[in-house]
This record gives structure tokens, C-alpha cells and sequence, in this order.
């Protein structure tokens, strides 16, 4: 802005001068004489008071001793060879003719204009005019235009200097009171980091950007912390929930194990309970696997979740009906479903639908039926399974879906009370519900609610 501003004024006033001389040249041009053609122009202009210093430069000091202080307008006649050959006094200040203002005179056409010099400053603009017998030089004195341009420039340097050193400061307070709550946001992420206390809250002001980035970290924060809390939880229940089986196949494996040490004495142990032992080895064995297999599943969930994509769930429901089939021969899959597209998880939503195929045939006696039924209905998909089984006690209904949850009956049959809190973890990443209930025809009803639309 400063150096336009200085720009600005260095035209204006340039061109303020340049008018004058030519309205001063349409004057003088009638004269006969320099000194005519100086009385009709005005004379008003004054020496700066820097040309009363002792640093001038060595030219413009000779000049002064030789002519005298340059007078505010100076007038030369030429003649029609470009010669100077009459001039008011200070034309020393003016130099020799140049070339251009001697080709005007010769010509006795065009103008030139242009500025004296004296070593290394502008002392006066020149403007060349022809006249009858040559040309007319009429030259105004700018030392004051010079000087004022200089002191606006070293004014406006200073202003700028200043400007920019202010605009910094206060682009620096800017940025700090900008970045302040970013540092707030570091240091509070970065002590996380430090005592892994995932439990912590960042707190959030306003509702700018950085609010909304302190937003997002809280709750990533949640989500590790539950993702912590879970993992925390697959392990305390794995470790409980494995040893019984493995102490159990331990035992009767160490039990085995002493009785092939005691076939040198003649103690041996008797062939039903040989067969019985190596049967519960089978039966934990098994167990033992299905417990392992649902808990990986479980932490497959919870860590590497499967993406959502549209589906078909009664495509869903047929292929888990063929597996169950394959499964559970001795028991009757009764199956009707209506088409329920559905953005799921294709994988998850299989599991749940044979979990629950597998728990209704575990509890169904030989023969007995399992009826599957799917409907939509108020932009909901509803999977209900049946069986014939004894049912499930009111009071077991709302826990039956928790992990290694067993009812009373239930603790005398296989199984290691994963499979429904398998169900219900899935259900609920598609915003879905689940209960359990009575069937009408006696047995259990596990009723399944899913949204058409996957719920963000």
C-alpha cells in the first residue's frame, strides 16, 4: 500500500508539473526575448531548505558559484541549428542541448520533454517547443517535488515497517488465540497417550471446528473404551468359562492315564466305565471346541466387524435352514419367508439366523417341529422361530441373552450359553431387537426385529 500510494503521488504530481509547462511554453512562446518569456510566467516557487546543507553534491556545489541558486523557471531560446542563443539566467543549470530538443529546433515541428540533470539528481524538467528561427526551452524547477517525494518515501517506508511489524504481531496473537485450544486438545490427547486412561473426557467449548474435532476424539474415546471394556470382558469369561471344561478333560484324561499305570498290578478299570470316560472326553472335547469357536466369534465382532451391504434376508434365511437341515436330521425345519431387503452384514445376520435354528433344534424333541416365519411389516423385517421344546421361564426370558448365561433346565444340556448373546451383539449393530417369549402352541418364540433401513 505504500509503495503504490508513493507511486500515486509520484505520477500526480510529475503530471501536475508537465501541465504547467505546457500551459507556460504557450505563453513564453510569444516572446522575444528570455527575459520577456520569464516575466509572463509565474515565479512562486522555493528552494527546499536541504539545499542550505553542507552535503550537496561536488556539481551541484560548483554550479551554485558559478550561476547561483537555480531560479524556479528558466527560459532558452534556440536557433534553427539546435544552438543555444539567448537564455534567462541559471540556463547553466539546464546542461547542453540534447539532441532531441535540437532536432525539434531544426525540424520546427513536435516537442520533446525531458529532465536536467546535475550529477545525480533531477534539478529541472525541460520542455522544448519550436518558435519562428528554432525552439523555446522552458524549464521548471522540481527540487521540490524531488524533496517532497523523498520525505513521502521515507515517511511511507516507515509507515509500511510498521504496518507489517503490527500486522505479524497481531497475525501472531491471532494464530496463538486460534491454536490455543488446539494445544488444550494436544495436551489432553497427549496425556491419554501417557496414562491410557481411555475414561477421560476432553472438554468441549463452542462449536467451531476444533469443538467439533474434540467431539470426535471423546468419542473415539468411547468407542476404545468399550472396545477395551469388551476385550476385558471376552477375557475374564473365557478364562472362567474355559477351565471348568478343561479341568474336566483334564481329570478324566489323568484318570485314564493311571489306569494304563495300573495294568501291571491286575487293578484295572472295567470296560463300561473305560467306554463312559472316552465318551465324556468326545462330549467335552466337542464343547470344549464350541465354546472356543463362539468366543472367536464374539471377538470377531467386536474388533473386525463385518461391512453393511444390501440384502435379500429371506435369501438369508433358506441357506441357514439347509445348514440346520444338515445338522439337526431328526428335527423339522417348517420355513416361510417373504422377500425382506435389508442393508446388513450378509455373514453376521447368517449366524444369528442359524443360532437361533440351532438353540430352537437343541430344545425340540426327536421329531419335533421348528417353524420359521418371516414377514415386514411398518418398514421392519420380523423373524420369529418356534419350537416344541419345554420353553423358557419367565423369569430366564430377559437373560437368556446374556454371555454365558444358562437356565436352570439348560445346565444339564450342551451348549455354553454364547449362541443367543451371539444373536443379540449382531441384532443390535443392525439397530434391531430381540426377545424371547412363550409360543402359542407351547415351546419358546424368539422374535426378531430388524429395520429395513440400516439406522447410522
Amino acid at each position: 500500500m505504500s509503495l503504490a500510494g508513493w507511486w500515486l503521488m509520484h505520477g500526480r504530481m510529475y503530471e501536475n508539473l508537465d501541465h504547467q509547462l505546457n500551459a507556460d511554453s504557450a505563453e513564453a512562446v510569444q516572446a522575444t526575448t528570455p527575459e520577456e518569456a520569464l516575466r509572463t510566467l509565474r515565479n512562486t516557487d522555493r528552494l527546499p531548505g536541504t539545499w542550505s546543507d553542507d552535503d550537496l553534491p561536488t556539481e551541484i556545489e560548483r554550479l551554485i558559484r558559478l550561476a547561483g541558486l537555480p531560479p524556479p523557471v528558466v527560459v532558452r531560446f534556440l536557433d534553427t541549428r539546435g544552438h543555444a542563443v539567448s537564455a534567462s539566467p541559471g540556463a547553466e543549470w539546464l546542461g547542453p542541448v540534447t539532441s532531441p530538443a535540437a532536432r525539434v529546433a531544426m525540424s520546427g515541428t513536435g516537442e520533446d520533454l525531458d529532465d536536467a540533470e546535475t550529477g545525480d539528481e533531477t534539478v529541472y524538467r525541460v520542455r522544448t517547443a519550436p518558435r519562428p528561427g528554432g525552439a523555446i526551452q522552458v524549464a521548471s524547477r522540481v527540487i521540490g517535488i524531488e524533496g517532497t517525494l523523498d520525505d513521502l518515501r521515507i515517511l511511507l517506508t516507515w509507515i509500511g515497517l510498521a504496518g507489517a511489524a503490527l500486522a505479524g504481531l497481531v497475525g501472531w496473537g491471532v494464530a496463538r488465540a486460534g491454536l490455543r485450544p488446539v494445544d488444550r486438545l494436544t495436551g489432553a490427547v497427549e496425556t491419554v497417550a501417557e496414562t491410557h486412561d481411555l475414561d477421560s473426557s476432553i472438554p468441549v467449548a463452542g462449536h467451531d471446528e476444533i469443538a467439533r474435532l474434540a467431539t470426535a476424539v471423546n468419542h473415539l474415546l468411547t468407542a476404545l473404551a468399550a472396545s477395551k471394556a469388551a476385550q476385558r470382558q471376552l477375557v475374564q469369561d473365557a478364562a472362567h468359562e474355559l477351565r471348568t471344561p478343561l479341568t474336566s478333560l483334564r481329570t478324566n484324561v489323568e484318570l485314564l492315564t493311571y489306569a494304563e499305570e495300573q495294568l501291571g498290578s491286575g487293578r484295572t478299570l472295567a470296560p463300561d466305565d473305560r467306554a463312559r470316560l472316552l465318551r465324556d472326553l468326545g462330549v467335552q472335547a466337542e464343547e470344549l471346541t464350541t465354546l472356543t469357536t463362539e468366543l472367536v466369534e464374539l471377538a470377531a465382532e467386536n474388533t473386525d466387524p463385518e461391512p453393511f451391504g444390501p440384502l435379500d434376508l429371506a435369501d438369508v434365511v433358506h441357506s441357514a435352514v439347509i445348514r440346520a437341515r444338515a445338522r439337526w436330521p431328526q428335527v423339522v425345519f417348517a420355513v416361510s419367508a417373504r422377500p425382506a431387503s435389508l442393508t446388513g452384514q450378509a455373514g453376521g445376520l447368517s449366524r444369528v439366523v442359524l443360532n437361533l435354528l440351532d438353540n430352537a433344534a437343541k430344545w425340540s424333541p426327536p421329531g419335533g417341529t421348528v417353524r420359521v416365519r418371516l414377514s415386514t411389516t411398518d418398514e421392519q423385517a420380523e423373524l420369529t422361530v418356534t419350537d416344541e421344546g419345554p420353553g423358557i421361564d419367565e423369569e430366564d426370558r430377559p437373560k437368556v441373552f446374556e454371555r454365558f448365561y444358562r437356565a436352570t433346565a439348560a445346565r444339564s444340556m450342551p451348549g455354553s450359553g454364547l449362541g443367543l448373546a451371539i444373536v443379540a451383539q449382531i441384532v443390535g449393530t443392525h439397530a434391531g431387537s430381540v426377545v424371547a417369549g412363550p409360543a402359542p402352541d407351547g415351546g419358546a418364540e424368539l422374535r426378531v426385529r430388524l429395520p429395513s433401513e440400516r439406522v447410522s
